[in-house]
């Protein structure tokens, strides 16, 4: 299987320092798409410690990340990079099947699933 979502080595690097310091380094990265937000769909990333039948296992700079499998269509390709600026840090997510997006940019939608857009 190729890989649904790439994390680059920076990203990598960041969420592993998150774990560490939310005492979560045997936790599981979790990647997913949920409903919401002006555009409809929005992103969501977060801590995990049990692995389901349903979930796609990747594994990336030594980060193991869980995508379910009804997401994996919506995010594949798609790469989640980490970006240090003079305004601080922050992830980025780009994802070649959003064809439209809010001006947030945490929202978005894909050219077969439109979501569940709400008012900003």
């Amino acid at each position: 299987m190729t890989d649904v979502v790439i994390i680059t080595e920076a990203a990598a690097f960041q969420i592993k320092d998150m774990m560490k310091e939310q005492e979560e380094e045997n936790a599981y990265l979790r990647v997913a798409v949920n409903g919401g937000g002006c555009s409809g769909l929005s992103y969501g990333m977060g801590f995990e410690h049990e692995i389901s039948e349903d979930d796609n296992v990747l594994e990336q700079h030594g980060l193991t990340f869980l995508v379910k499998k009804e997401d994996a269509p919506i995010l594949n390709g798609t790469t989640i990079d980490y970006k240090q600026s003079l305004m601080g840090g922050g992830f980025t997510i780009d994802n070649p099947n959003a064809i439209a997006a809010c001006g947030c940019g945490s929202s978005f939608r894909t050219k077969t699933v439109a979501g569940t857009p709400e008012e900003c």
